[in-house]
């Protein structure tokens, strides 16, 4: 898919994915959940190439997931901010572990942990108006020109 056509398609999983539909742009998001804001605590969590790592912020920055703010003046430093965006990734990237956890499993993994209760997160994608668990009940995609 390319990133002009994604855009303009009507399916909103496309337009995610175009945005951030790559691994390194998934494990960004989720080490800026985890607290990490500056280039070089990137670089260190994920063993990302420099410049990989370089494109992947510009788009995230781009594309409005997170925002950069100059920490220090001499010498220019910047540190990157997750957004409203951003911050409203964190359930896709626990549904994404989930079934990783679950399908993917196997040997040590990490556990997420709520910082208050101590609990480990139980990611559950529930349909809010019937409050069913989504991909338990039949779905059908519906064209905008459509009932």
């Amino acid at each position: 898919m390319d990133d002009k056509n994604s855009c303009e398609t009507l399916c909103p999983i496309a337009r995610s994915l175009a945005v951030a539909g790559d691994a390194w742009s998934l494990l960004i998001l989720r080490d800026a959940h985890a607290g990490l804001t500056r280039f070089d605590q990137f670089r260190k969590s994920l063993g990302i190439a420099p410049t990989m790592l370089t494109r992947r912020l510009a788009t995230l920055t781009e594309e409005g997931l997170l925002e950069k703010r100059r920490y220090s003046e001499h010498p220019p430093r910047e540190e990157y901010l997750l957004t409203a965006a951003g911050r409203d990734f964190l359930p896709v990237l626990f549904m994404i572990g989930a079934w990783g956890r679950q399908y993917r499993g196997g040997g040590q993994l990490i556990r997420f942990l709520d910082a208050e209760t101590g609990t480990e997160i139980q990611a559950v994608a529930v349909d809010e108006v019937t409050g069913a668990r989504i991909g338990t009940r039949p779905m059908r995609m519906v064209m905008p020109d459509e009932s």
